[in-house]
């Protein structure tokens, strides 16, 4: 599992992150997922077997919101 962070642009109002969070969410493989409003970014665990960053990425895009930077880190087992 790998722990995801977006960077969005373009939310305005908090019915995007209703629809950004629900969006993410119907992805197989995402998890735990968190849109941020103030700070505009989505954060959520992600199985790479299932989906990749990009998938989600195309999809966010495809309700027309900007992605403008990815971070992947792995999680710890522990």
């Amino acid at each position: 599992m790998e722990k995801v962070v977006m960077k969005l642009d373009g939310l305005t109002c908090p019915s995007c992150l209703a629809k950004i969070q629900k969006s993410v969410e119907s992805i197989d493989g995402t998890d735990d997922v968190k849109v941020l409003f103030n700070a505009g970014k989505v954060k959520f665990t992600l199985d790479l077997a299932k989906a990749s960053p990009d998938d989600v990425q195309a999809n966010i895009e495809k309700m027309g919101y900007t992605v403008q930077g990815i971070k992947v880190k792995e999680l710890s087992d522990d």
